[in-house]
């Protein structure tokens, strides 16, 4: 979501410096300027809010099972951490050989933890990716919808501006266009779905994606 959202608002604030910097009075907006948050609104429609309460309980076991397995690693990382610092501490910090090979079995362990979590979190991830990619398919219409009522034809992202006044924020507006457009969504992607709408190949290119520290945690808004 994050990587298509940025793209959008990317492509908005150079139109906003040339509009306001470059084109001649005559050219300039007519209507208005607005501030659009994309990600909050995402974050905040009814799809987003019923998908993600679905995935925590359509996911629990996988969620339960995340969680649980990675406060064990935690701790057993920093078990390992620490044990590591007081050899390294012990030796006057002067990295012996017993000392190198203790810190790349460390690094093996953090890898293989890594990749165990990735493997647990996929499933959860994917749902949450899923989810996100029915909403964002229809921002811009919703976008443009929310522009038309508002009378703005010129909008910024909140990270292109240096200051504004609440009212032109229609973060608000584009939600209530997105909850008309997609009222509700899937959670459960088809066999061998992957971000991007890429089907039918297999899993093993998703595994090799980070997994998030908590999969059932939602994006955070701005």
């Amino acid at each position: 979501m994050k990587t298509f959202i940025k793209a959008l608002a990317l492509g908005i604030a150079p139109v906003t410096a040339i509009a306001l910097t470059a084109a001649p009075a005559a050219a300039q907006s007519k209507q208005g300027i607005a501030v659009v948050d994309l990600q909050r609104a995402v974050a905040t429609s009814a799809a987003y809010s019923t998908a993600r309460t679905q995935i925590q309980t359509t996911y629990k076991a996988q969620i339960d099972s995340f969680t649980a397995r990675k406060t064990a690693i935690d701790t057993d990382l920093k078990t390992k951490g620490d044990a590591l610092q007081a050899a390294l501490k012990a030796a006057g910090g002067k990295p012996t050989p017993a000392i190198e090979t203790q810190y790349q079995q460390f690094q093996q362990s953090q890898q293989t933890a890594q990749a165990e979590l990735q493997r647990l979190g996929q499933p959860i991830a994917l749902a949450n990716a899923y989810v996100e990619e029915q909403i964002t398919a229809k921002l811009s219409d919703a976008l443009k919808a929310a522009m038309t009522k508002a009378k703005v034809d010129l909008v910024l992202s909140p990270d292109a501006t240096v200051s504004y006044q609440p009212t032109v924020d229609i973060t608000a507006a584009v939600v209530t266009e997105l909850n008309t457009l997609v009222p509700s969504v899937g959670i459960t992607p088809p066999a061998g779905w992957q971000p991007g709408g890429r089907q039918g190949q297999s899993a093993a290119p998703a595994a090799a994606a980070p997994a998030p520290a908590n999969p059932a945690q939602a994006p955070k808004s701005r």
